[in-house]
């Protein structure tokens, strides 16, 4: 399915979104705090957005997907623009969040946006991630999920439900793609929940941020200092 909607899968986020997603992955870019020089894998890259935001802000990115075809789309955005600011190329690579392709230990920061409602055993993605980062090293997770509210949820299901699986459908030309998303949205855990399942892997000094009002939500953790990968 994402090979299928990869061509048009940022236009799609724009659209969907109304560039709001932009916002929430810079977000998650300034809780990593200063990542100059400091090594950051993000899990699930997709088309690379996270991952090329974390190179220009001076980090040493490896980006991981399941799908070679995002990161077609990843590899060409990796480069830098020109006349842009000179940065580190993030290097991307296929490779699957419950095995990742990264030795222990050896990252600052581990980021997976809007992919881990994606994976088979969300638990599992979480223990990947805190076994490549160095003890007291972050893990970020920015994911959408329902806001609170019974006007502004209410409203929001409308749009979720029937506007944005029409539009999908419309420009991705897949009758699937934009009807899975509210369904694995919908089956989310709450932030709360979520970020008990953190703490439950072994991840200290975990938090969350709902975003938008709560359409989204950054979550965050860390390795526990002395902590076995």
């Amino acid at each position: 399915m994402f090979a299928r909607i990869a061509n048009n899968y940022d236009l799609l986020n724009r659209t969907l979104s109304l560039g709001i997603d932009q916002r929430w992955r810079r977000a998650l870019l300034k809780r990593a705090g200063d990542v100059r020089e400091k090594t950051v894998v993000d899990s699930c890259c997709g088309t690379g957005d996270v991952s090329v935001q974390f190179a220009a802000a001076g980090a040493r990115v490896l980006g991981v997907d399941f799908t070679p075809e995002m990161l077609v789309r990843a590899d060409s955005k990796g480069l830098p623009r020109p006349g842009g600011t000179a940065h580190k190329r993030p290097t991307f690579a296929h490779g699957d969040a419950l095995a990742l392709p990264v030795k222990s230990d050896t990252a600052d920061v581990c980021t997976v946006a809007f992919g881990i409602r994606n994976v088979a055993d969300r638990r599992a993605c979480l223990r990947e991630m805190q076994r490549v980062v160095r003890p007291g090293g972050q893990v970020l997770v920015l994911e959408f999920t329902m806001p609170p509210g019974p006007i502004l949820g209410r409203l929001y299901r409308f749009y979720f439900l029937r506007v944005l699986p029409n539009v999908g459908r419309l420009v991705s030309k897949d009758e699937d793609a934009y009807s899975y998303l509210p369904r694995t949205v919908m089956a989310w855990p709450s932030p709360a929940e979520f970020e008990r399942e953190m703490q439950e892997v072994g991840l200290v000094d975990c938090g969350h941020r709902l975003l938008s009002r709560g359409i989204a939500c950054l979550h965050w953790g860390r390795r526990a200092e002395g902590a076995e990968a």
